[in-house]
C-alpha cells in the first residue's frame, strides 16, 4: 500500500470486516451507508475504487500476510502439520461476473450458477489458516473449452497450490484432500513425482480389476477384515481422538492390505472407522498414502518420513479445520459478500478476508498458548496418551514439544462454540497500525 488513500482504504475495509455480523459485508455496509441508496455516496465509492481501480496487488498482499505469519512464532507452521487442499462456492447472479458458471456449489450443496475456488490451508492442533486461494473457471469463459490451453480443472489448479507452498517453504507433514483430489490420477501423480507425502480420501466404491472370487473394492476389504468385537479386534487397530470441546471418540483402523495396495507397494490404504463391524457412512473414512510404513523396504528407500496408522488418521483428521475455516469467514468475515465483477476486485476481497483472518489470530493470541489433551492416539496400556510424535515417530524430536506446545491437539485451549472470528473486540484498535506505520505520501512501497 504505497499511497495513503490506500492505506485508508485497507483499514476502513478491514474494520468493516471485522465487526460483528448483523449486516452482509458488502461495500455499502463496509462504507456504514444505506444500501443501495448509498451506494452513490463518497464512502462507498472510495471501497469501490480501492476494490476494483486501484494499482495494489493482491497476490504481493497475499504474500507479506503469509511473511507475516512465518515470522511470528506463535503462528510459524511446523513439520508436524498438514496442507489442507479443497474447494468451496458461493451462489451469484446473472453471468457478467468473473468465473461465474452453473456448477456444484459447496456452500449451498448443489448446483447453481456461483464462483467457486480451490484453496490451501496449513493446520495442525493448535491453528489453521489460509495459505492461497485460486478461482476456479468454467470451461465455457474459453474459446476452446475444455480443450483450450488456459483452462485449468480444480485438481490441477491444487496441485498449483502445493508446488507453491513448497516454493515458499511451508512445511508439512502431508497434503490432505478429500475425494475429488483422492481420486484424480494425475493430481496423485503429480504429488508422487515431486517426493510430496499425502494423505487423500477415496469412495468406499473405489475399485480395481480383481480375479473372480477376490475383493474388488476398498469397502469389500473393510468388509472382510476379521472383527469380533473390541476384546478380539483382529487386525483393527484401537485409536483415541480428542476434540476441542474435551469430548473423547474411539475409533478403529485398518491397515488394509489387497492388490494394489500395501505397506510394500507405492501407496498404502488406511481404513478408520467408529464402527467396524457397521462401517457407518458418515465416521467411515478411506485413506490412500504414500507415506512410508515403518520397518517396510519402501521405508529404506523413501526420503519420505514414515507414519504409523494412527499417523496416518490424525494427519486427515486435520483436513476438518479448513471446513471450520469456511464458517469463519464466510459467517463472521464476509467471504461470499463481494458485488463486483471483475476478476481483480474479486481477488483482493479474498486477499482482504484473509488478511481480516490473519487479525483475529493476532487477537486471539492467547488460545495458541494454552494446552488441551491429544487429539489422535494408539489407544494402548502399552504408549500413554501423551505426544503423536512419540507414538507415531519412534524417538524422533517433536518439534512443537520443544517450544513447549502441545503436538496433536484438535483445536487446543478453546471452549466449546467459541470462533476465532467471534473472539474479536476491538476491530478498530487492531488497525490503528496501518496508518501510523505506514509511509508517507509518495513511497513506493509500504514499510
Amino acid at each position: 500500500m504505497g499511497t495513503l488513500a490506500q492505506r485508508q482504504a485497507f483499514r476502513r475495509y478491514l474494520e468493516g470486516l471485522l465487526l460483528p455480523a448483523e449486516r452482509n459485508k458488502t461495500l455499502t455496509a463496509l462504507a456504514n451507508t444505506e444500501p443501495v441508496v448509498g451506494a452513490q455516496r463518497k464512502e462507498a465509492q472510495g471501497l469501490q475504487w480501492f476494490l476494483s481501480e486501484s494499482t495494489w496487488d493482491p497476490e504481493e498482499v497475499n504474500r507479506r500476510r503469509v511473511q507475516l505469519m512465518l515470522e511470528d512464532t506463535r503462528t510459524a507452521p511446523d513439520g508436524g502439520g498438514a496442507l489442507v487442499i479443497d474447494e468451496t462456492g458461493d451462489r451469484k447472479d446473472g453471468k457478467a461476473t468473473a468465473h461465474v458458471g452453473k456448477q456444484y456449489l459447496g456452500g449451498i450443496g448443489k448446483i447453481d450458477n456461483g464462483v467457486v475456488c480451490v484453496s490451501s490451508l496449513w493446520a495442525d492442533e493448535r491453528l489453521y489458516y489460509p495459505l492461497a486461494v485460486e478461482p476456479y473457471t468454467p470451461a465455457h469463459h474459453f474459446t476452446g473449452g475444455k480443450e483450450d490451453p488456459e483452462f485449468r480443472t480444480k485438481p490441477k489448479i491444487a496441485l498449483e497450490l502445493v508446488q507453491a507452498a513448497v516454493e515458499y517453504g511451508i512445511p508439512f507433514r502431508a497434503v490432505v484432500a478429500d475425494i475429488l483430489y483422492g481420486e484424480h490420477r494425475r493430481f496423485k501423480e503429480g504429488l508422487e513425482n515431486g517426493g510430496i507425502p499425502y494423505v487423500l480420501a477415496i469412495k468406499p466404491s473405489y475399485a480395481w480389476y480383481r480375479p473372480v472370487g477376490e475383493p474388488g473394492s476398498v469397502e469389500e476389504i473393510a468388509w472382510i477384515a476379521p472383527w469380533d468385537g473390541p476384546d478380539d479386534p483382529g487386525e483393527w487397530i484401537e485409536l483415541g481422538r480428542t476434540f476441542r470441546d474435551g469430548h473423547t471418540e474411539q475409533w478403529w483402523a485398518l491397515e488394509a492390505e489387497c492388490r494394489p495396495f500395501g505397506v510394500e507397494k507405492q501407496r498404502r490404504l488406511v481404513v478408520a472407522t467408529t464402527d467396524p463391524l457397521a462401517l457407518p457412512d458418515l465416521s467411515t473414512w478411506y485413506l490412500l498414502t504414500n507415506l512410508p510404513a515403518p520397518g517396510s523396504s519402501k521405508a529404506a528407500q523413501s526420503e519420505i518420513e514414515t507414519a504409523e496408522v494412527a499417523e496416518v488418521v490424525r494427519l486427515y483428521s486435520l483436513r476438518s479445520w479448513i471446513e471450520q475455516s469456511y464458517k469463519q469467514v464466510k459467517n463472521s468475515l464476509g467471504w461470499a459478500h463481494y458485488q463486483v465483477r471483475k476478476d481483480v476486485a474479486i481477488r483482493r476481497h479474498w486477499q482482504l478476508v484473509c488478511c481480516a483472518f490473519a487479525f483475529c489470530w493476532w487477537e486471539s493470541a492467547g488460545l495458541l498458548e494454552s494446552s488441551a489433551p491429544p487429539g489422535v492416539v494408539l489407544d494402548t496400556e502399552e504408549i500413554p496418551h501423551t505426544s503423536v510424535a512419540e507414538t507415531e515417530r519412534g524417538k524422533k524430536k517433536d518439534r512443537k514439544a520443544e517450544r513447549g506446545m502441545p503436538s496433536s491437539v484438535l483445536a487446543g485451549g478453546s471452549e466449546k462454540g467459541q470462533s476465532v472470528a467471534g473472539a474479536l473486540r476491538n476491530a478498530m484498535a487492531l488497525l490503528e497500525s496501518v496508518l501510523r506505520e505506514g509511509p508517507a505520501k509518495g513511497a513506493t512501497k509500504a514499510a
